[in-house]
């Protein structure tokens, strides 16, 4: 029988779970739906069992399928949407619904954070999205589930638990909490004891690391006979840039879907980042990387064809797109739809058009979305930039990476070469590596990368470009500034 490992990806909308040989081919996979619990505006919830259910379910119709008789499933590890909080009590069950990376409740938390500690906690910016002000707003609107609290973890974690009985974080994952120090990789309980949090923390472990196998009760739900060696895993970022082959300082990835990442690999942070860059560790236990946020990147281009191309498909809209001139007639976008995460930290700032004027076209508009996700995430690289030596090659991924008008206006924005890969699996992938290398597949993560990551296409900046798209970024630069105090004024009319 051929061996295979398991790589399960929790998103916030589906589990993804892929089986994956020993040469790195991806043998078969199967998706599970995830439904949102949205209460009040602003608040986004999932329920943890749902997603134990879905993974089980992924598994099973995996197992079941023609592709993969006569495999044998050595290993498994998990993907996971970051930041969640999962409250469990003393028996392990959760007390309430998990509240998600997406969920925006916690601003007041977020200055409370802010007071004792200043902008920023533990290198990263102190944004609604992170776990600590979830943990604080528990604390401070549900006292009797702050009162039966005796361990947070995360979402992947929480399944993982669920099918191994091993209660456990890692690295990747813990660093997006602001509870971890990600240079020391302990928790610092300093900044829990400052907030009264109390001993709610779970043990650390690697990503790589062994926890456990499938308990029998799992098994048996799965129709599996043989044990299931299960590993720690990483965080859905950490997991997507393993997938993408980025486990240097040579390489950044630029990853373009509902929301938007520029990410690069790092031995060490060399300078204070400030402009809400992010700073976490990689699943790579030698690796930190930074990591800059667009909150509405490919979720502006939904809205796009929502409102102004209903008919028509994504393919169809870069094409009309690629119609328009650099700088789309003089039109700029900026993605603020949902505020902004980086440079800005700003949950209330709104998007803009400015620049449309009697012959501005649909094209024309098309262009200024696309060219306008590309700027917001080309400002995260730039800040990124300055505190480490410029990378020589990005890989793009995604929505972005499906059509070579983006791909190459991506190059050219960046000044970079931009390369695509041949099969993208995401997180997913990056999980199953996780779980080859715990197995000693191979002894190194660029072996790995070697065997497993194959490279498309490659493109190439044209520098005449770049400095055109330079002057209208210039512009867009400025954009924020102009219309932030415009925007509030506008929230406040009742």
């Amino acid at each position: 029988m051929e061996d295979v490992v398991l790589g399960i990806d929790l998103g916030t909308s589906a589990v993804k779970t892929i089986a994956v040989n020993q040469c790195g081919e991806v043998i078969g996979q199967t998706s599970e739906p995830l439904t949102l619990i949205q209460p009040k505006p602003g608040y986004n919830e999932q329920d943890p069992e749902s997603w134990v259910n879905a993974v089980k379910e992924s598994i099973k119709t995996l197992i079941k399928s023609e592709e993969m008789k006569n495999k044998h499933i050595s290993g498994a590890s998990f993907s996971g949407q970051m930041h969640g909080l999962v409250a469990l009590d003393k028996q392990g069950e959760p007390i309430r619904n998990a509240i998600l990376w997406n969920d925006t409740r916690t601003t007041e938390q977020c200055q409370l954070i802010k007071n004792h500690f200043g902008d920023t906690l533990l290198e990263n910016p102190i944004l609604e999205g992170f776990t600590l002000p979830k943990l604080l707003w528990l604390q401070q609107n549900e006292p009797k589930h702050w009162q039966e609290l005796s361990v947070f973890l995360l979402p992947k974690d929480y399944v993982r638990y669920k099918m191994t009985g091993d209660i456990s974080m890692e690295y990747s994952d813990a660093a997006g909490t602001l509870l971890l120090n990600p240079d020391t990789k302990q928790w610092d309980k300093s900044v829990g004891a400052e907030l009264s949090l109390g001993n709610i923390y779970p043990k650390l472990m690697d990503s790589h690391e062994y926890v456990g196998n499938f308990t029998e009760d799992v098994k048996a739900s799965l129709e599996l006979e043989n044990d299931v060696c299960v590993f720690a895993g990483g965080a859905d970022n950490a997991c997507g840039a393993l997938g993408a082959g980025v486990i240097n300082e040579t390489q950044t990835l630029c990853s373009i879907g509902t929301s938007g990442v520029v990410l690069t690999c790092m031995q060490g942070k060399e300078n204070d980042l400030g402009n809400n860059i992010h700073y976490f560790n990689h699943a790579l236990s030698n690796m930190t990387y930074t990591m800059g946020v667009t909150l509405s990147a490919g979720d502006s281009l939904n809205w796009l064809k929502q409102t102004f191309f209903d008919d028509a498909s994504f393919d169809d809209i870069v094409q009309q797109a690629s119609n328009s001139e650099i700088g789309a007639n003089g039109l700029l976008f900026t993605p603020y739809l949902q505020g902004e995460r980086t440079p800005h930290g700003d949950a209330f700032i709104r998007g803009s058009f400015i620049g449309l004027n009697r012959s501005t076209t649909k094209a024309d508009i098309a262009r200024a979305t696309i060219e306008g996700i590309t700027y917001s995430l080309y400002e995260s690289y730039q800040y990124m930039s300055q505190s480490h030596t410029e990378n020589k090659r990005m890989i793009s991924i995604g929505g972005g990476a499906k059509n070579s008008f983006w791909l190459q206006l991506q190059a050219d924005v960046f000044n970079t070469e931009v390369t695509t890969l041949k099969y993208e699996e995401g997180p997913s992938m990056g999980a199953a590596m996780l779980a080859a290398y715990g197995l000693g597949w191979f002894e190194s993560m660029e072996a790995f990368v070697d065997a497993f990551i194959k490279y498309d296409k490659t493109y190439y900046p044209n520098l005449e470009n770049h400095k055109t798209f330079g002057q209208y970024f210039n512009v867009y630069q400025q954009v924020y500034s102009q219309t932030q105090t415009l925007t509030q004024q506008l929230l406040n009319i009742k």
